[in-house]
């Protein structure tokens, strides 16, 4: 179901702590891996929980384009994929991926599997953002893929021949998912793929994400030493039936929630065991001063009557550091965020976009070329801008509840993958 939002929201602060509990869509990172599985499983595959928002949307349709049958029972949050038992059996397709990184990387890597000529593009901001690191794995491979306007960013074109395996050595300071995309080709290779990182990786959680999702559905994957994974070929996947967890980037703006009024928030069905990184960033608010609970029906944060100063590197968990942002202004000392370089390049330059709303705010901020330095502020009321970035708008959500007067701009953005966040923040909040 869609929700409709107005061009702008104002959520009224809090006048006593946030408490209760929240249930939460399925992870968009988990979705969109088992969507592509279940696309090349052998059989019927079920995900329950499964995501719907812009980024899931824009995958299925693929997949359909792509010769896979998909069922969505939105009202059920289920998905069911017929795969394809293998490569796709498209010979050719042009498909649009919206803003949808994640599903655009993904499929980049796997189309080489098959055999045609087949065209992968997105927005305006998707034609930003980088793709060549994949585009060189892939031709170490011996496919033919580029970018068609030659700057290492989508439209990609890719003239598949099928696709052996063998090596690949890429860096790993710009996105995991480069990564990630090899893996779940690797299965259906026939000598498989041994990927080694060369530098610094970001958001390196997410690899053990996609390992776990693949082992799901059959595939096995492993890593040797720290910058290595192997994944051996003639492997293919096996339809499923299986249960997304609640995502975890998702969590981070309600245990925010709690800890920047004092109050206890806890996410139903989401536990220590997931293999989100994102749900780390409650260590994070512990250093903050907030106590964390794993209780039997999820983790509970409470929130301290005063929030600590932290220095913290967040390159693992990137997509958290604009929650940790909209908390920072609300610590007795400075908050030091570094390693999130990488996110200048995401649905847009996160670094400057933040440390710019902050500043209309009256929160001092220094921008850096990897993240911020915020500085302890009571903030005041003003229009923020989203740039068409879902987390930005959630963020800024969280400030609010300290903050009167907060003018949120385009709230719709959390189409992109959550949809119903104004929605379950406002029950939470009347609950």
């Amino acid at each position: 179901m869609t929700t409709r939002y107005p061009a702008q929201i104002t959520i009224p602060p809090v006048s006593r702590p946030v408490r209760g509990q929240v249930r939460l869509p399925g992870s968009k990172s988990i979705t969109n891996r088992a969507l592509l599985i279940a696309g090349l499983a052998a059989g019927v595959s079920t995900l329950e929980g499964a995501l719907f928002s812009d980024d899931t949307r824009y995958l299925s349709q693929a997949l359909v384009q792509l010769g896979c049958e998909v069922h969505a029972e939105e009202e059920h949050e289920r998905i069911v994929v017929r795969g394809a038992s293998g490569p796709f059996p498209a010979t050719t397709a042009d498909l649009y991926l919206g803003n949808a990184g994640t599903a655009t990387r993904f499929l980049v890597g796997v189309l080489p599997l098959g055999r045609g000529r087949f065209r992968v593009d997105g927005s305006p901001r998707m034609r930003e953002r980088p793709i060549g690191p994949l585009l060189e794995g892939l031709q170490q491979l011996g496919v033919r893929a580029w970018a068609e306007a030659g700057n290492d960013c989508p439209p990609v074109i890719i003239e598949a021949a099928g696709l052996r395996g063998g090596e690949v050595t890429m860096r790993g300071d710009v996105s995991s998912q480069y990564f990630s995309a090899l893996m779940l080709a690797a299965p259906l290779t026939e000598k498989g793929i041994a990927l080694t990182v060369s530098g610094p990786l970001v958001s390196a959680p997410f690899l053990e994400l996609t390992r776990a999702v693949m082992a799901a559905f059959g595939a096995n994957a492993c890593w040797e030493g720290e910058r290595r994974i192997v994944v051996p070929g003639r492997q293919g996947y096996r339809g499923q039936r299986f249960l997304v967890e609640p995502d975890a980037t998702a969590a981070s703006y309600f245990f925010a929630a709690a800890a920047v009024t004092g109050g206890e928030v806890q996410v139903l069905g989401l536990t220590e065991r997931s293999a989100q990184g994102d749900l780390r960033f409650v260590d994070v608010l512990a250093r903050m001063g907030c106590t964390v609970e794993q209780r039997a029906e999820g983790v509970c944060v409470r929130g301290p009557a005063r929030l600590r100063g932290v220095e913290v590197d967040l390159s693992a968990i990137s997509d958290t550091a604009l929650t940790l942002a909209a908390v920072a202004p609300f610590a007795d000392s400075p908050v030091r965020v570094h390693g999130v370089a990488h996110s200048r390049a995401q649905e847009t330059d996160r670094i400057a976009a933040m440390a710019t709303e902050l500043r209309k705010l009256g929160v001092p901020v220094v921008e850096h070329g990897d993240g911020w330095t915020i500085f302890p502020a009571t903030p005041h009321g003003g229009e923020v801008e989203t740039y068409d970035d879902h987390r930005l708008a959630m963020s800024f959500a969280v400030l609010s509840l300290r903050t009167p007067g907060v003018v949120i701009r385009d709230p719709g953005c959390v189409a992109k993958t959550f949809p119903d966040f104004f929605d379950r923040l406002g029950r939470l909040l009347a609950g």
